[in-house]
C-alpha cells in the first residue's frame, strides 16, 4: 500500500509542472493577443515618424525599381545606366572570385537563394535595374556575337546559370517574335539536283519478264527446309491446311 502511495506521489510531482507550465504559456498568449492592437498601432507611428527622416532617399531608388520593372529596356538608354556602364556590355568589366589561377569550368547555379545574395553576384544580379525581357532586345543583343549570332557562353559573361537560362528563353522568343535576326545557313536550290535528267540520277530499269515456273531469285530453289521442323508445322496447322489432291 505504501510502495503504491509512494508512485502515485511521483506521477503527480512529474505532471504538475507540465500543466503548470501550460497554463502559463495559455496565459502569455491571452495576454499577448489583448495587447497586439496597442503594439500594432504604435509599431505604426513609430514607422511613420522614422520613415519622415528617410523617404526623401528612399523615393527615388523605389520609383527607379518601379518604373524599370514595367518597361526595363529604358534603362538602358538613360543616364544611370551610360555612367555605369558607358558603351560596353554590361559583363565587359566583370570579374568572378575564384580560387587559385584556373576559373572554373561552369558558373554558379544562382547569385541569390532566398535573402541571401552572394559576394561577387554576376553581372545580371548585382543590378536590379538589369531585368531580362524578349522586348529588351539591347541587352540580349549584348548576350549574342555579332560575327556568329551564337549566343556567348556563360564563362564568358560570368552569367550565372538561372541567369543564364532566362537569356536563352528570353533570346529564342525574340527570334521568333522578329526582334531579332536570325541566321540561317544559306542553300542554293538548282533543279538539276531533284530531277531525272542529272547525271548521278539513272532512271529505273525495266523488270524482267519471268516464264511459268522460273524463280524470281535462282538461289531461292536450292534452299530445302528441314523435315523435323516441316512435320512440325504441319502438325501445329494441319486444320487449316488444305487436303493434298
Amino acid at each position: 500500500m505504501a510502495a503504491s502511495l509512494q508512485r502515485i506521489g511521483i506521477v503527480i510531482c512529474r505532471t504538475f509542472p507540465v500543466i503548470l507550465q501550460r497554463n502559463i504559456q495559455a496565459q502569455r498568449i491571452r495576454d499577448w493577443k489583448t495587447s497586439a492592437p496597442v503594439l500594432r498601432l504604435n509599431f505604426r507611428a513609430l514607422s511613420s515618424s522614422s520613415s519622415s527622416s528617410s523617404s526623401a532617399d528612399d523615393t527615388d531608388s523605389t520609383e527607379v525599381l518601379s518604373r524599370y520593372s514595367d518597361r526595363p529596356w529604358e534603362y538602358l538608354e538613360s543616364e544611370e545606366y551610360i555612367e555605369r556602364y558607358g558603351s560596353k556590355p554590361v559583363w565587359s568589366n566583370y570579374r568572378r572570385n575564384h580560387k587559385g589561377g584556373v576559373p572554373p569550368q561552369k558558373t554558379r547555379k544562382t547569385c541569390i537563394r532566398g535573402d541571401k545574395i552572394c559576394g561577387n553576384p554576376c553581372p545580371i544580379c548585382r543590378d536590379p535595374n538589369i531585368i531580362v525581357h524578349y522586348k529588351n532586345v539591347n541587352l540580349l543583343q549584348q548576350f549574342i556575337s555579332p560575327q556568329t549570332g551564337i549566343v556567348h557562353d556563360p564563362i564568358r559573361t560570368g552569367v550565372c546559370m538561372k541567369q543564364q537560362k532566362l537569356l536563352n528563353k528570353a533570346i529564342e522568343t525574340a527570334r521568333d517574335c522578329g526582334l531579332l535576326f536570325a541566321q540561317l545557313p544559306h542553300v542554293d536550290y538548282s533543279k538539276e539536283d531533284y530531277s531525272n535528267t542529272h547525271g548521278a540520277v539513272a532512271p529505273t530499269p525495266a523488270p524482267f519478264s519471268l516464264s511459268s515456273g522460273e524463280l524470281w531469285y535462282p538461289w531461292y530453289g536450292s534452299i530445302k527446309p528441314d523435315e523435323r521442323e516441316l512435320a512440325r508445322v504441319k502438325r501445329i496447322y494441319k486444320d487449316y491446311l488444305k487436303p493434298d489432291v
